[in-house]
């Protein structure tokens, strides 16, 4: 079995400009996604993929390869995470290099756990039914008590056919933990978006 942890990193982020390498408790925040990478023992390659030559030099500085240039089409505010995954595995490819699972780690997930990795991974092992596994948490309160304003700005339920119902007899709903997404690489290139696992709650 062979993995290759993919870390997205371009250098020009708006809503928090320079974001991957803005300190968390000291530590820019690539810096730390790299670590949990190379921590873990998961991952025979960490590659970081990149339009900006400082996250490149910090990258290949912590010990992750930079093998190549993210294009400029595919570093804009427009382009999914998807797209930039299958294009580091065609260029890894390529270059010689294929690997049977790929993981996807944010540079912005300083609080991901190695648990967490490592049971995204196992479930694809033992679901070879499943294409991918990321992380998922609950949301803290009942979706279905959610609100939403009109264009008068009046209060109202966003779904009114729970309004009557008890918060502990409603399902649990959860939500992208934005840390990491666990996929075969085959998976990734095709695009195939379904057979999902959640690898943590």
């Amino acid at each position: 079995m062979s993995c290759v942890a993919l870390i997205p990193a371009r250098g020009g982020s708006k809503r928090i400009a320079r974001k991957n390498l803005k300190p968390f408790d000291g530590v820019p925040m690539l810096a730390r996604s790299i670590d949990k990478a190379l921590g873990s023992g998961l991952f025979q390659c960490v590659v970081v993929s990149t339009d900006d030559p400082e996250i490149a030099e910090l990258a290949i500085a912590c010990g992750a390869e930079v093998p190549f240039v993210r294009p400029q089409a595919l570093a804009d505010d427009f382009t999914g995470t998807a797209a930039v995954i299958v294009h580091a595995l065609q260029t890894l490819r390529e270059l010689g290099q294929q690997f049977e699972y790929a993981c996807c780690i944010y540079a912005t997930a300083p609080l991901l756990q190695l648990r967490f990795l490592r049971q995204g991974l196992a479930l694809l092992e033992q679901h070879q039914d499943r294409s991918f596994a990321f992380s998922v948490c609950s949301f803290g309160f009942p979706v279905q008590r959610a609100l939403t304003l009109d264009e008068q700005g009046a209060l109202g339920a966003l779904y009114p056919e729970f309004s009557q119902a008890r918060s502990q007899d409603l399902p649990v709903a959860y939500q992208d933990a934005a840390q990491f997404y666990w996929g075969r690489s085959q998976a990734w290139l095709e695009g195939r978006r379904c057979s999902l696992l959640a690898a943590c709650r």
